[in-house]
């Protein structure tokens, strides 16, 4: 059974792939795209762009008789210790960490965790 660790990589982050074959050599090192979806049970996340798979889909109709089926291209997951992070500032990838602040909801005061990108102290 696959460790579950703590995910900062949340759904509509940047992030850079920053493990795997170059890109001369066909491969996604140093892509960047946006987190569609992440699998916290598996640390997964599947991103825009990278680690584009062909899927053959079997042939068969649609209610109105078109063809459906053939050679697509979809994203796979990825799993989540091979991508990072993009700093908004310097736009490389970067490690995130929290900072509490207060803030004041229907009169009352509250502690939130805000994540930040440790290289710049930016929030994310």
């Amino acid at each position: 059974m696959a460790q579950k660790i703590k995910l900062k990589i949340k759904k509509g982050d940047l992030v850079q792939v920053i493990t795997g074959a170059k890109q001369t050599r066909g491969g996604d090192r140093g892509k960047q795209g946006k987190v569609l979806k992440v699998f916290p049970e598996t640390n997964r996340v599947l991103v825009e762009g990278i680690n584009r798979i062909t899927k053959h889909t079997k042939v068969g109709q649609s209610q109105r008789g078109t063809k459906t089926g053939g050679i697509e291209v979809v994203e796979a997951t990825v799993h989540i210790s091979n991508v990072a992070v993009v700093d908004p500032e310097t736009k490389k990838p970067t490690r995130v960490g929290y900072r509490t602040e207060t803030v004041e909801r229907d009169g009352r005061e509250r502690l939130v965790r805000v994540r930040i990108a440790k290289s710049s102290g930016k929030d994310l």
